[in-house]
């Protein structure tokens, strides 16, 4: 029988050699792990950023089976670089990861949460994250998912022909430009977002500084073929839309987009994702991955879809009593809601937490976020009673 597993806690440079090439074989060799935030390189440049990242090494009879990259928040445990981590689970062979809910009883944290758990799980909610998978190689593999997708949805891409015509009639010839990496671009990217979240009222994750920090290193790395990088949409000389990406291998993840508000109606977003998919698809990219579901546009995009899991474990008999206070403050400011909105209440908390590196900074901004929960419950209450 096989023995007990075992862990070890150590810091990202203090892994061997020998551990970097078995990182990189089992990545190689498991389809799950196929997305760029499963990379040693990605690991590498977050341990130097995030404040409190650590790796666990897993081992069963004196030999290693598994890496989990984490960061400790308190006596809370995330995925290292949340909220900015789109996947994670442990880094392992086909078929030798253990289930989460095993991974968080060697961790001995408090708690342990994930928004997208790679791998067995034990518990947690099944979500779907959507891709795009091009039907074939080389330059005629876009073109391709194209005509499948405006035969299948051709009301949607007539009319953003439509809105590419009518954007260069009123700025000017379309332009765009993918590969970019100019840091003072990406600063101007970050601001869009930042101006996203006070418009919106979600919390502001660059604020912390560690984020920012995060996105400007995973830009300027170019590691073989893992890497980050924007494009860009230029109207005449206007620019118009701008993303952030991540990429690995043949897959292209679509990280933080940002367009310009007041040119909505011509959809430079939209425009900028078509586009920015053409030209990756001359470069050698077959699976452009769009993360989780919510935006409406991308069913018109994506052919595929991925199953994780989100979850909070937590552990026996020990009180988070900071999450439970910022949770419940949350909760009491959603207008007795709190049960029906419990899922969107967590996924806000675990944002602010992974920011947030002090218990004072934690729990102001869930006081700021409750603020905006409890206007939102107004306005909604206010509705219903009209």
């Amino acid at each position: 029988m096989p023995g007990s597993l075992t862990i070890e806690i150590v810091k990202a440079d203090q892994l061997t050699v020998a551990d970097r090439i078995l990182w990189r074989a089992m990545t190689e060799a498991n389809p799950d792990l196929a997305s760029p935030y499963f990379r040693w390189e990605f690991t590498e440049i977050a341990a130097r950023i995030v404040p409190g990242a650590a790796v666990a090494i897993l081992s069963r009879d004196g030999r290693t089976i598994g890496y989990f990259p984490h960061q400790r928040r308190g006596s809370a445990i995330q995925p290292l670089g949340a909220p900015m981590n789109d996947y994670h689970g442990v880094i392992a062979m086909p078929g030798d990861a253990p289930p989460l809910t095993v991974v968080a009883d060697l961790l001995g944290a408090a708690r342990l949460s994930v928004s997208a758990w790679v791998g067995p799980s034990g518990t947690g909610a099944l979500r779907e994250t959507l891709m795009t998978l091009l039907p074939e190689q080389g330059a005629g593999s876009w073109d391709a998912w194209y005509a499948e997708r405006r035969q299948t949805w051709g009301k949607y891409f007539k009319d953003k022909e439509r809105a590419r015509r009518s954007l260069e009639t009123e700025l000017g010839k379309i332009r765009v430009e993918h590969g970019l990496t100019d840091p003072v671009l990406l600063d101007h990217l970050i601001g869009l977002k930042r101006d996203q979240y006070a418009r919106t009222g979600r919390h502001d994750i660059f604020a912390c500084g560690w984020t920012r920090d995060l996105l400007h290193a995973l830009m300027a790395s170019g590691q073989g073929d893992f890497g980050a990088s924007m494009a860009g949409l230029w109207a005449g000389e206007r620019l118009t839309a701008i993303e952030y990406s991540l990429h690995a291998g043949d897959r292209y993840h679509f990280w933080f987009p940002a367009y310009e508000p007041g040119l909505a109606r011509c959809s430079p977003g939209i425009l900028l994702t078509l586009d920015t998919m053409r030209l990756g698809a001359d470069a050698g990219f077959r699976v452009f991955d769009f993360g989780f579901g919510g935006e409406g546009y991308k069913k018109y995009f994506c052919n595929a879809t991925q199953s994780v899991r989100e979850a909070v474990v937590l552990r026996p008999g020990v009180g988070a009593v900071l999450s439970d206070m910022a949770v419940g403050l949350l909760n009491s400011a959603a207008g007795g809601r709190g049960e029906r909105l419990r899922t969107s209440v967590r996924r806000r908390w675990a944002a602010i937490e992974g920011c947030e590196t002090s218990a004072g900074q934690r729990f102001r901004g869930a006081a700021s976020a409750a603020v905006v929960a409890m206007r939102k419950a107004r306005g909604a209450q206010g509705a219903t009673a009209g």
